[in-house]
């Protein structure tokens, strides 16, 4: 079974619920997504104990929504995309009940799941969710953001940008198409959605970064 060979060194960032993580990450590791892999929920769960420290909240429960939160995948060009954050939410309420959680947890860690989705468009209405939700989508901004933006646009096989008209001058935006129409379709307005004063403040130092990167490639391009 995978749990019996997930390595230390993948555990230990998720300290101290290494036996939570032994317990519930191989329910994660069956994807391809190189922007949702145990990468990813390092880097949420990082960013989930940064907003932590200052906003509060139950990290037992933020521990197991961040191992859950992408267990189901479904792609991002699927017209069941909508739907993901839900079927995750009822795969961890399962789970869950399975390591006899109590009732209540697991109804937290199932809300903070449903609810982190952008496009499940799910207010969040517990300071756990509302946590999981900034740390999910700091991930989708700064540079991390910036390299996983063209990781997706290249599993969707959209260009770079238009070479006609990188920066949408004079055509509708377009991220179907052009990756770099993503950052004004999407990610420079992230920034404005966050939950937490300290999400808050994170996301526009990221946004900040994606700005400069930018304005250099625009140098390039």
């Amino acid at each position: 079974m995978l749990a019996s060979v997930l390595s230390p060194e993948l555990l230990l960032p998720f300290q101290p619920y290494q036996e939570l993580a032994q317990e519930l990450l191989p329910l994660t590791l069956d994807g391809d997504d190189g922007s949702h892999d145990v990468a990813h929920l390092h880097r949420v769960w990082k960013n989930v104990r940064q907003i932590s420290r200052n906003e509060g909240g139950d990290l037992r429960i933020l521990c197991a929504a961040v191992l859950l939160h992408d267990c189901v995948t479904v792609e991002k060009n699927s017209p069941q995309r909508h739907l993901a954050s839900r079927m995750a939410a009822e795969k961890a309420a399962t789970t869950l009940a399975k390591l006899n959680w109590a009732t209540a947890d697991i109804e937290k860690t199932a809300h903070a799941i449903e609810a982190h989705s952008f496009s499940a468009a799910i207010l969040p209405q517990t300071l756990e969710a509302k946590i999981l939700q900034d740390a999910d989508r700091l991930d989708a901004i700064g540079m991390i953001g910036v390299a996983r933006c063209f990781y997706i646009g290249g599993r969707m096989r959209s260009a770079l940008y238009d070479a006609a008209d990188p920066l949408a001058q004079r055509r509708q935006y377009d991220d179907k198409r052009f990756t770099l129409d993503h950052f004004e379709t999407k990610l420079f307005k992230l920034q404005d959605k966050f939950q937490t004063s300290t999400g808050r403040t994170l996301a526009a130092q990221r946004t900040a970064r994606m700005q400069r990167f930018l304005n250099e490639l625009q140098e390039e391009v």
